[in-house]
């Protein structure tokens, strides 16, 4: 898929992972409409890339209706989606004093997979309407999902839940679009150097990327960014989670 002239979506798109990819793929000539709740971060980065925003919740079906019907509308249609909205939560199963809270799992799940679902499922239909490239391609869509998929932590268990979700759909929504030329991916960061882990002292995020065997360092947002473009580029990536973590596998605690 050409990224040049393509009409791109990306759900949260203003800050973090999006925000990087939102840059790389304006950079790269696609027409870049950003999808966020934080309505000035995102039109502050649309006006410095030259884009679209569109104030809006992943896991409300208006909203992003809305933001794909923005993106859809260059010439060429919607092309390219990422979906790099997402909320973390630690809390284990059960304690002395009681249970998980049933409220804040149900919210992750709604959050991280059920809007991942639905950018994924409005994004790829509206790519239906596009006019096959020479590979019979009409599109892609990547989604995010976490290390924590595969090595959930203690305490991680809505997180993990959420992420390997969005892992476990992957293959299934790719096979449903194949006979469509539309290809669905998913990219699984480690340990990124984004506003989450900002918060934390320079000690204690240095530390976490000493224990990275290689590189031994925080990824970048614009290393996720990277692999966004090359999963665009590549026809032969589909229906697959890419791990983006320098060999990283999380210990328990």
């Amino acid at each position: 898929m050409e990224v040049e002239g393509a009409g791109a979506l990306v759900a949260g798109g203003a800050s973090g992972l999006g925000a990087a990819t939102s840059r790389a793929l304006a950079e790269s000539g696609a027409k870049v409409t950003i999808a966020d709740l934080n309505a000035e971060r995102g039109e502050a980065l649309a006006v410095e890339i030259g884009g679209d925003f569109v104030a809006a919740n992943v896991t409300d079906a208006d909203g992003v209706a809305a933001a794909v019907e923005r993106a859809s509308a260059v010439e060429g249609g919607l092309r390219i989606s990422v979906c790099c909205a997402g909320i973390g939560w630690a809390e284990r199963l059960a304690r002395t004093r009681g249970p998980h809270d049933l409220e804040y799992f149900s919210n992750v799940v709604k959050v991280n997979l059920i809007g991942t679902f639905n950018v994924l499922r409005l994004a790829a239909a509206s790519m239906l309407a596009n006019e096959p490239n020479e590979e019979g391609e009409r599109g892609v869509c990547v989604n995010t999902a976490s290390v924590a998929a595969f090595d959930g932590q203690i305490g991680q268990v809505a997180y993990s839940a959420s992420k390997g979700g969005i892992v476990g759909m992957t293959l299934p929504a790719a096979r449903d679009m194949a006979s469509k030329g539309v290809r669905v991916m998913t990219i699984a960061p480690g340990l990124f150097d984004t506003p989450l882990l900002a918060a934390l002292p320079e000690a204690a995020r240095e530390s976490l990327g000493a224990g990275i065997p290689f590189p031994s360092r925080l990824g970048r947002p614009e290393e996720y960014a990277s692999m966004v473009g090359q999963i665009v580029v590549n026809p032969m990536l589909n229906g697959e989670t890419i791990r983006l973590d320098g060999a990283l596998r999380m210990p328990p605690k």
